[in-house]
């Protein structure tokens, strides 16, 4: 069984050396494995870093794409190198490298298709406040739209099996760490919080989370995104069912207007009518999404079935 360890990097000169040097030599149930670095368009020198540790496997972005695109980019290269179980790490050793082999342990024993590291947040004292309200949120996002209970839906530390890697689409531009987990429970793959340690040493502040308004509000984009992908007519006939009711609101405060015989209040009866039509149209919209997203799942199983022809082709053609 072949392991990847993927590595995405954005200007990490000081920090992958040590992420690299924490790295375990052998796992238990493994093989082989190989590193794979994703440089995102770095301007120092990370490329120079990996290849002086004799990293061969180097995808390298012509500019930077984000984290989403960059770790998607990883995992379609692992899947070409034969990967069986990919890990995903960050560049920055905020994450206990040697802890790989315990999250990949339920997937090597055919339990899951995904396990996600799980933070001990409480104890981490580097970490803000905020930082660990967004963590608790987002694993509370997830949790409302999936039933999952996943401890740290936000971490980035993660493990994939081969037929995950190879289902899993990222939408998202910005970060792919809920979308992913809200992907993975709608398309039928088993997925599992694992307890991981953490450094205590911080080399660098988290280059994602500047900003806790913003990342709050793309990451409830991003699982409003995913649902409306994934679960369309739920989402639109919730929404129907809001501007319903309210609509229902104005027209009844007309009509208890009206047998009071206190006539007037027209306005109650436009505003109403506005949104009972707004939520017809609302419901509409979501029988057409609906049916788009059959399609989609029919694609989606092509494109499942397409990376696996092509990647049998190119290891019979290795051989």
């Amino acid at each position: 069984m072949k392991l990847v360890i993927q590595i995405p990097c954005y200007n990490e000169e000081e920090c992958l050396p040590v992420t690299l040097n924490e790295i375990p030599k052998s796992f238990p149930g493994i093989d082989s494995y190989e590193i794979l670095i994703i440089d995102d368009g770095s301007t120092d020198k990370t490329v120079e870093v990996a290849r002086s540790f004799g990293i061969k496997n180097i995808l390298i972005n012509g500019r930077n794409l984000g984290l989403s695109r960059t770790f998607y980019k990883g995992l379609s290269k692992s899947l070409e190198l034969g990967a069986d179980i990919i890990v995903n790490i960050d560049a920055d050793n905020q994450y206990y490298a040697k802890d790989i082999g315990k999250l990949i342990e339920p997937i090597i024993a055919g339990k899951v298709d995904i396990a996600v590291g799980s933070r001990p947040f409480d104890k981490i004292k580097y970490f803000s406040a905020a930082r660990k309200m967004l963590q608790k949120f987002g694993s509370f996002l997830v949790k409302i739209v999936t039933g999952q209970d996943i401890k740290d839906a936000t971490s980035g530390f993660r493990a994939f099996s081969k037929e995950a890697a190879l289902k899993v689409n990222i939408f998202s531009s910005y970060t792919y760490t809920l979308e992913t987990i809200i992907q993975a429970c709608n398309i039928g793959l088993k997925i599992i919080s694992v307890p991981v340690r953490v450094n205590e040493d911080k080399l660098r502040n988290s280059r994602l989370i500047k900003n806790t308004y913003l990342y709050t509000q793309r990451g409830f984009l991003s699982v409003l995104r995913a649902l409306v992908v994934y679960k369309p007519l739920k989402v639109f006939s919730l929404f129907s069912l809001f501007f319903l009711v309210l609509g229902s609101i104005f027209l009844g405060r007309y009509l208890y207007f009206y047998f009071l015989k206190v006539y007037g209040h027209i306005p109650s009866v436009v505003i109403g009518t506005f949104l009972i039509l707004f939520s017809l149209i609302l419901f509409i919209g979501g029988l057409f999404s609906h049916l788009i997203s059959i399609n989609r799942r029919i694609i989606e199983e092509n494109q499942y079935n397409l990376r696996k022809i092509l990647l049998d082709l190119k290891k019979n053609n290795n051989q």
